[in-house]
């Protein structure tokens, strides 16, 4: 019998270092463009920022969660703490969608009267935002596909890339031709661009919340995979669903005929699933075709 306390390390945990890497460059930086924007009185550079400042806590949540849930499985968690994870994308999205709002509504004040701003000052602070994010990027290019953690955190930077490019543009604009409103339209660019992505993020980790099925399983192939081993007859309650990125669980109750050895086609029905599919973790009930249940189906 397996113990309770073997498990899965999360595809997660294997990038911590990356993590804590990024965690630093973006904190450093976050603090200089703070100071940076107040100094020079840009909302575009403020807005990236607080864009900068949900990465620093997503990178931070990520990482305690990691923490959190590579804690072994007990009585009272048997599947461990791998949802830490999914619910720090939950919180990190809520705050990003909060803050795209906020930047949102300051860049149309702004556009009612936009003060003047210290654009010299503000290309120097967003160019060496662009070189951070250009380093974090790097280094976590390769973790991407590795978790929704890392996913998230990879889109981050690269949104941070892009909008530091963007705070670049707005201080070119103002620098050489005066125009002040470039300021609340790259802001609110910026706070566009943050949405949508966030939006995707927060759906996705809802999904595993709720036990939907995983985007990288196909559960119609998955049902006929299972209905053609040898032996079995018919399949009902088939449930897939992750407990965190790339640790997916299924289970399914399993019609058979008359077979003398029931261990010879668990094993069949666990490689088929296992081998073909993206699931790490299986449990079958195997029934006879005169077995009646009493209890509910889900």
């Amino acid at each position: 019998m397996a113990s309770l306390n073997a498990q899965t390390v999360s595809a997660s945990s294997k990038h911590k270092k990356n993590l804590l890497i990024v965690l630093s460059l973006s904190g450093t930086y976050m603090i200089a463009e703070v100071i940076g924007g107040i100094l020079t009185q840009s909302l575009a550079l403020l807005a990236d920022a607080a864009h900068m400042l949900t990465d620093v806590v997503g990178l931070l949540l990520a990482y305690i969660a990691i923490k959190i849930g590579e804690r072994k499985a007990n009585e009272a968690k048997t599947f461990g703490y791998y949802r830490t994870e999914i619910i720090a994308a939950v919180v990190n999205a809520v705050i990003l969608i909060g803050i795209s709002i906020y930047v949102l509504y300051e860049a149309w004040q702004r556009f009612q009267d936009p003060p003047e701003v210290k654009s010299g000052s503000m290309l120097i602070v967003a160019g060496i935002g662009l070189v951070v994010n250009i380093i974090g990027l790097m280094i976590l290019r390769k973790d991407a596909g590795a978790s929704l953690n890392m996913k998230g955190a990879y889109f981050e930077v690269l949104s941070d890339m892009l909008t530091s490019i963007g705070v670049m543009i707005a201080g070119v604009v103002m620098l050489v031709s005066g125009w002040y409103y470039a300021d609340p339209v790259i802001s609110a660019l910026i706070g566009l661009l943050i949405l949508p992505r966030t939006w995707r993020l927060l759906m996705e980790a809802i999904n595993v919340l709720l036990e939907g099925v995983p985007k990288d399983v196909n559960l119609t192939e998955l049902r006929k995979s299972l209905e053609g081993v040898n032996g079995v007859t018919g399949l009902h309650d088939l449930h897939v669903w992750s407990l965190t990125s790339g640790i997916n669980a299924m289970s399914a109750h399993v019609v058979i005929e008359n077979i003398n050895d029931h261990n010879i086609l668990l094993k069949q029905l666990t490689e088929t699933t296992t081998q073909n599919f993206k699931i790490v973790h299986t449990t079958f009930q195997i029934e006879d075709e005169k077995y009646e249940e009493d209890e509910v189906h889900l």
